[in-house]
């Protein structure tokens, strides 16, 4: 079995933003490698991120767009030689449809525009999507709008355990050649279930061992 890499518990929230003038200060002063979380609004990103880094890191909720700022956390990796090193976690507002204004959609765009193009290199970015909703037009627009040059995505498919026909899943992993093929920027694909945490040792042992490499 793999060791776990993230440490469990460590993630401490630092600040939340709102203004793109913010977050662009932000890296200015911190350009420390990280990861982006970033995903459709209800896909279960905040549960990921708790199956990941603890429960009660990230606030859940069962209506879309609660997430409403950049929320950023400190966490820890720990690597085979037993040396702790920090890295930042951005949990992204949710793209697609929100129960919000307009004007605070407007705001998210430019918000999430300011984010993605003064992202370091050196920061994965974790897309999550629903596995009985994938690639949809909101998921679509995201690869299209993320520059595969500067940017390395990984894939998470999550709710698997919701898949009750085999032909749902088989369709869903046969999805995995179209998207690398089309998405460059793609580098891995995982079938998780964060409510469960299926498949979600296997994702965090890809995250700490794609960060540490970073260093």
């Amino acid at each position: 079995m793999q060791n776990e890499l993230l440490t469990r518990g460590s993630a401490k929230f630092l600040r939340a933003y709102d203004k793109p003038e913010d977050i662009i200060k932000w890296f200015e002063a911190n350009p420390a490698p990280g990861l982006a979380m970033a995903g459709r609004s209800n896909v279960g990103k905040s549960s990921l991120i708790n199956a990941l880094f603890g429960p009660k890191t990230a606030r859940t909720s069962k209506t879309p767009g609660r997430t409403q700022k950049i929320n950023i956390f400190s966490f820890e990796v720990k690597g085979e030689d037993e040396q702790i090193q920090k890295f930042y976690l951005y949990d992204l507002p949710g793209y697609g449809f929100a129960q919000v204004s307009k004007s605070m959609l407007r705001n998210w765009q430019e918000l999430m525009t300011s984010f993605f193009l003064n992202l370091n290199d050196q920061t994965l970015v974790l897309n999550i999507q629903d596995a009985r909703h994938p690639n949809q037009k909101s998921d679509l627009s995201f690869y299209d709008f993320i520059d595969p040059k500067y940017v390395d995505i990984f894939l998470a498919f999550n709710k698997i355990d919701k898949l009750k026909k085999q032909k749902e899943k088989a369709a869903l992993k046969n999805l995995k050649a179209k998207i690398y093929e089309q998405y460059k920027a793609v580098k891995q694909i995982h079938f998780i279930s964060a409510e469960k945490r299926t498949g979600c040792p296997e994702l965090e042992y890809a995250i700490g061992s794609y960060l540490l490499s970073k260093l």
